[in-house]
């Protein structure tokens, strides 16, 4: 049942109780979200919210009541359990609004016997606005972005974009500007979890397959969300300053996007303003462009499953805290293109790769620095908890420690004085202050109590003691006053009714009656008689108290904490960001020396030189199985002769490595840029604008595209966006379709990328042909991958060498597939037959042994021979005109001008 259906009750079929009529009024305005509806220690889900969370979470539906006739659905996930379920409906793209009970049943009562226990909607949980710990991974960004779109492009029918992305568990915040070139690449780097953007663009076909193709939650919103007019006013007032000039001079669609994000957010949290860093504006030209299929293709983040294992991130991955992963992510995602930005990385590398020993203990110090930016952010939106506060003081004194061991380590480079400055600003008093005060071993939950720390509070000591101790309390009490009363027999109990009382049998209570005024008489029993004193009563009023006594200090102490933690929040985050940066830069240390890579030489030319590079994933991969990894060099760059830089035109047989060699100067590429080392014996790679990467395909059926068709897209997107500062990776491009139709594809688009794109490029084919085109294209290279044969059976060699291959071994590789003996030998035959056939007579034989051409085996009508008594001719002048023609140094469009002049002169020789 929508939440549209849910009606008001009609008489004629009963009424709803007042809970459900609550149920249904709170629903009503929650629409767009899953209900999590608190009901004791359970949230319950009613009507078609239970129906979609039972299928979604594996749990059992049930019905509770009737409305207007009909069973109510249900289902229920405990409180206590409600993160896991969370987390679940997030992953799945769901959004849950959490109703919590706002007063408790005696509050209720004394608004009337009848009144429903208040409840109200706390929080809307989306994927891109979650902070929790448990719902979060620790290792990558939880991105919450926003698209805005103002008219004005780089074309008169151009369109500019306004992006906006946040982190709400660390406070991170970027904006951007983009155009229609550059939008699905810049939203593939960011990577959201939850994309909001106004719901009038939704309904734009190629803008709505473009974000849906990210995987991210889609938010729409109303186009108010994206006021320009009030976009400034909006950023001015949540960062509670005057003017955005102290920011950085945002352009009109970045303020928007911004603001839209922010609209958003008060949305969500419901008037709650999470921590946020003031906008950084991202730079487009300052960042590597890879659009969705190069990402997807090079694997840089996660596999083509969607998996992290066995992509380029697992491979290089050697950080040992939470924000060291994600900047280390973050990199990868957008390489730089300034090679001095690049040269103070690699800089930072060089100088931990340096000094082992202090590397090493710098690491071992980070494996105890929790993810003080995420306790933060927690801790300042009121979900934070003891071990947050707890967090944040081991982080504090990990970063003091560090900070002493560099900077007792004398000159360093840039990016180490950064870390070391924003290390010792970092309020340590405050830390100092957090590891007294909280607990070694503090519950998750605040109002647990019990994580202040002995001897802080000399109050709340004594309370702790009383609620801990009070039956020994109790029991000492009750041996002094047997002692004292000379009566062993009696005991100090506790009921209901009379709360604490003394209990001695009739015969033994003459002490306690001679003394009524300590002693007063509560209650006679057969055989037994009760008394209590002051002393008792005060002791049971203390026992009563003293719990919610000392929960209601530790929670003083909580928030006073809590209050100083934010205030220093700006310090805080930049302690964290300084810890990330050192992770990094002492993790990529630790991949050089463990991996053999080397420092590449990052500048401003088109060289693209690189000595025995490796594919970084596959090395690790090999090594696994005891197998060695063929390394291969490669030079894309210009040579003397010519300014732009060269295309290798790589054959060779399937399996023999030529994908693998594609890809892994593609990844040199981007770890280099990123400010890494490389997997090389020598690289010298000049800046790289654009990367592009089509290797295998996939149909995609949903936009109806097949296999062929996503192939061609993908190439046009390359061919017609390519730069000389490009690089090109094609792999076999035209083989989803006709042999010669795949052949003609290839041949020009090799031609286009040598005539206009001018890129440094690979292109890997099995149109053996189009190794031809090297004769007459100055800055096309052959290579090919060496194979041996032996005894009927192929070797790969996997090494790259000068030359062109004239055979596939398809047949052979078929072999070691396993496939059927028969198959193999009858493709062998098949082979040899074709190999040996006149193409221009094609074989009789062949053809009856195929059943397939049968139709074919008919001799075609052929044009007859000219008698003998007729001459024929060609024309003088045709032929002198030819002879002006040279092909080897002709342009395409040249060519295509000379056969209009040929046709043109024989038309006239025609006419004559």
């Amino acid at each position: 049942m929508n939440t549209a259906d849910i009606e008001k009750p009609s008489p004629a079929k009963g009424r709803v109780t007042p809970m459900m009529a609550q149920y249904i009024e709170i629903k009503t305005a929650n629409p767009d979200s899953l209900l999590f509806y608190r009901m004791g220690d359970f949230y319950e889900l009613f009507f078609e919210d239970a129906e979609v969370a039972s299928q979604s979470l594996g749990i059992t539906l049930t019905k509770r009541g009737k409305h207007n006739g009909d069973d109510i659905p249900m289902c229920g996930v405990p409180v206590h359990a409600a993160d896991d379920y969370l987390q679940k409906l997030i992953g799945l793209g769901h959004r849950v609004s959490v109703c919590e009970q706002t007063e408790n049943p005696a509050e209720a009562k004394k608004r009337g016997s009848k009144s429903v226990v208040r409840r109200d909607v706390v929080r809307l949980v989306t994927p891109g606005t979650i902070t929790e710990d448990r719902l979060l991974d620790a290792r990558r960004n939880n991105f919450l972005a926003s698209l805005a779109r103002v008219k004005g492009g780089s074309t008169a029918d151009g369109n500019l974009y306004g992006l906006a992305w946040i982190d709400m568990s660390t406070g991170m915040f970027r904006v951007a500007e983009s155009d229609d070139v550059r939008l699905t690449a810049d939203l593939a780097r960011i990577d959201p979890s939850e994309l909001v953007l106004a719901d009038a663009l939704l309904q734009e076909t190629e803008l709505r397959a473009t974000v849906e193709g990210l995987g991210a939650a889609l938010s729409p919103v109303p186009r108010t969300f994206f006021d320009g007019a009030n976009a400034q006013d909006r950023l001015s007032t949540y960062f509670s300053v005057g003017t955005l000039d102290g920011f950085a001079n945002y352009t009109r669609a970045e303020l928007i996007a911004a603001s839209g994000i922010l609209a958003y957010i008060d949305k969500t949290q419901l008037g709650e303003r999470p921590p946020l860093d003031p906008p950084v504006k991202e730079a487009a030209a300052g960042q590597l462009l890879i659009d969705p299929a190069t990402r997807a293709n090079l694997e840089l983040t996660r596999t083509l499953s969607g998996e992290r294992r066995g992509s380029l991130l697992s491979a290089i991955d050697k950080t040992v805290t939470g924000a060291g992963s994600r900047l280390l992510a973050s990199r990868l995602s957008g390489p730089l293109t300034d090679p001095e930005q690049i040269g103070h990385r690699q800089d930072t590398i060089a100088f931990f790769a340096s000094d082992t020993m202090q590397r090493e203990d710098i690491r071992s110090l980070l494996k105890s620095a929790p993810d003080m930016s995420r306790a933060l952010s927690r801790l300042a939106v009121d979900r934070g908890g003891p071990r947050d506060l707890q967090s944040i003081a081991s982080a504090m004194k990990s970063a003091r420690e560090i900070a002493g061991l560099l900077a007792s380590g004398g000159a360093f480079p840039q990016e180490v004085g950064f870390a070391v400055q924003k290390l010792e600003q970092a309020p340590h008093a405050l830390g100092d202050k957090l590891a007294l005060a909280i607990a070694e071993e503090p519950p998750l939950l605040k109002r647990d109590g019990g994580f202040i720390a002995h001897d802080y509070h000399p109050d709340l000591d004594e309370l702790k003691a009383l609620r801990d101790q009070s039956r020994k309390v109790i029991a000492q009490m009750q041996a002094d006053l047997a002692e004292e009363l000379g009566i062993r027999s009696l005991k100090i109990k506790h009921n209901n009714v009379l709360g604490w009382f003394m209990e001695a049998p009739t015969a033994q209570c003459d002490p306690m009656k001679d003394d009524p005024a300590r002693f007063i008489h509560r209650q006679s029993m057969a055989g037994a008689m009760r008394f209590t004193t002051t002393e008792l009563a005060d002791l049971e009023s203390k026992i009563a108290s003293a719990g919610e006594r000392a929960l209601a200090i530790e929670l003083e102490i909580f928030n006073e904490l809590t209050k100083a933690v934010v205030e220093a929040g700006g310090q805080i985050k930049a302690a964290a960001e300084a810890l990330a940066i050192l992770d990094v830069s002492t993790s990529l240390a630790v991949l050089a020396e463990a991996e053999n890579y080397i420092r590449p030489t990052v500048d401003g030319s088109l060289a693209f030189t690189i000595e025995g590079g490796r594919h970084p994933v596959v090395e690790q991969a090999l090594r696994k199985s005891g197998e060695p990894f063929v390394a291969n060099n490669a030079n894309l760059g210009p040579q003397e002769t010519y300014e732009n830089g060269q295309i290798w035109l790589i054959t060779g047989p399937n399996m023999a490595g030529k994908s693998t060699f594609l890809r892994q100067n593609a990844l040199i590429a981007v770890l280099a840029q990123m400010g890494s080392f490389v997997p090389a014996t020598a690289a010298h790679i000049g800046i790289v604008d654009r990367l592009f990467s089509r290797v295998g395909a996939a149909d995609d059926l949903a936009r109806g595209r097949s296999t062929f068709m996503v192939e061609m897209v993908e190439t046009a997107a390359i061919l017609n966006q390519a730069t000389a500062r490009s690089l090109v990776i094609l792999d076999e491009i035209g083989r989803g379709t006709a042999t010669f139709d795949g052949l003609s594809i290839a041949w020009a688009a090799i031609e286009h990328l040598h005539e206009t794109n001018r890129s440094r490029s690979l292109f890997a084919t099995h149109y053996h042909e189009i190794t031809a085109l090297s004769q007459r294209l100055e800055r096309l290279n052959n290579a090919t991958v060496r194979v041996k044969e032996w005894k009927g059976d192929v070797v790969f060699l996997h090494e790259i060498v000068e030359g062109a291959a004239d055979r596939s071994y398809g047949i052979q590789v078929a072999k070691l597939a396993g496939l059927p003996k028969t198959v193999v030998s009858r493709a062998q035959k098949i082979l040899t037959q074709l190999e040996e056939q006149d193409t221009n007579k094609p074989s009789e034989t062949l053809l009856d042994d195929l059943p397939l051409f049968a139709n074919f085996s008919q001799p075609l009508e052929t044009i007859p021979e000219p008698e003998e008594h007729e001459e024929t001719f060609v024309s003088n002048e045709l032929v002198e005109l030819l002879e002006t023609f040279d092909p080897d140094d002709m342009t395409p469009r040249q060519a295509q001008e000379a056969l209009y002049v040929l046709k043109q002169k024989h038309k006239e020789l025609s006419s004559n």
